[in-house]
């Protein structure tokens, strides 16, 4: 081979990588998606991050997970870090409604789109956000009220209800509440006698009926309970009272998890309303259409419906959290 044929094919080989490579590095780039999780406070939170992580690496996405133990100064210091590692896309699910404004406009000056997931803020800046994936509660409380007015036409008499609300100024603490006392307010006969924060946790929820025992003994008829682990810590409270719940005290709880169908099935537990924490695959397809520019619809809504004891044992092996 002569030198010129040489030159021409070493001039030919390097004008193809250099148009290969910049191909081939833009095909290889990952998409990053930083999550900052509330924590590990129920059996719903827990399927929630598995759902998020598995549903990442199928999908070939980077994800950053950050725990915040129940802190929002944890969520905000994860945030900043996520801007600092200029992520393409947030995914956050807020412990509480307020006092984010600040920080989530510094996520929108950095230009990195943010996925509001589950629970929502209260900002009145919209344009902070892309999209939010998450649930109705207030429909969620509706519909576990709704149940319980239906049960009351079998039931004579005063209809006494306790609260154990979600954490303290949470989306869903606020709205279950609101659409339970909106379903039932046409009924004179309910009324709820006591009403208290369980934090979503089972050890909490047990502690608080624990308490509510003492203060109203056998006049409680009726717990509602903002999640299944604050129900099933309740369970626990009210079978070491000498009492029998689902019989003595109707349970009804929100989420839909497998410990809920265990106490259905078990008979101490009378209802629960779903709501299905397995966004993951739903947060991943949006993400990837963010980064490519599409357009996202504003308001993403999850899976809920209504599941009596009756029905527990026939959908419980079909459950997949």
């Amino acid at each position: 081979m002569n030198n010129h044929r040489r030159t021409v094919l070493a001039s030919a080989l390097a004008a193809s990588i250099a148009i290969a490579t910049p191909l081939t590095a833009f095909a290889q780039k990952k998409i990053v998606v930083g999550f900052s999780q509330i924590g590990a406070e129920s059996e719903w939170r827990t399927a929630n991050t598995n759902s998020m992580k598995s549903a990442a690496a199928a999908a070939g996405i980077e994800l950053k997970f950050s725990d915040a133990q129940q802190k929002q100064e944890n969520q905000i210091k994860a945030l900043r870090s996520f801007i600092a590692q200029k992520v393409d896309v947030i995914a956050l699910t807020p412990v509480v409604e307020s006092g984010w404004d600040t920080v989530l406009k510094e996520i929108k000056d950095a230009k990195i789109p943010l996925i509001l997931m589950d629970r929502s803020v209260d900002s009145k800046d919209t344009s902070l956000y892309a999209t939010h994936i998450g649930f109705d509660f207030v429909k969620q409380g509706e519909m576990a009220g709704q149940w319980l007015v239906e049960r009351a036409k079998t039931m004579k008499g005063d209809i006494n209800v306790v609260e154990l609300q979600g954490t303290v100024g949470s989306a869903p603490a606020i709205d279950r509440k609101k659409g339970f006392e909106d379903a039932i307010k046409g009924n004179a006969n309910i009324k709820i006698i006591r009403s208290q924060t369980g934090d979503f946790t089972r050890a909490k929820g047990k502690e608080v009926m624990e308490a509510f025992l003492k203060a109203e003994g056998k006049k409680i008829n009726v717990l509602y309970a903002h999640n299944d682990d604050m129900a099933i810590g309740a369970i626990q409270a009210i079978e070491e009272a000498g009492l029998k719940p689902a019989k003595d005290i109707l349970v009804i709880s929100v989420d839909g998890v497998k410990g809920a169908f265990e106490a259905m099935i078990a008979g101490k537990l009378n209802v629960s309303v779903e709501c299905s924490p397995l966004l993951g695959p739903l947060v991943m397809a949006t993400a990837k259409d963010i980064v490519a520019g599409k357009t996202v619809a504003r308001r993403i809504i999850g899976k809920d419906g209504v599941y009596p004891m009756e029905t527990a044992a026939k959908e419980f092996p079909s459950r997949q959290y």
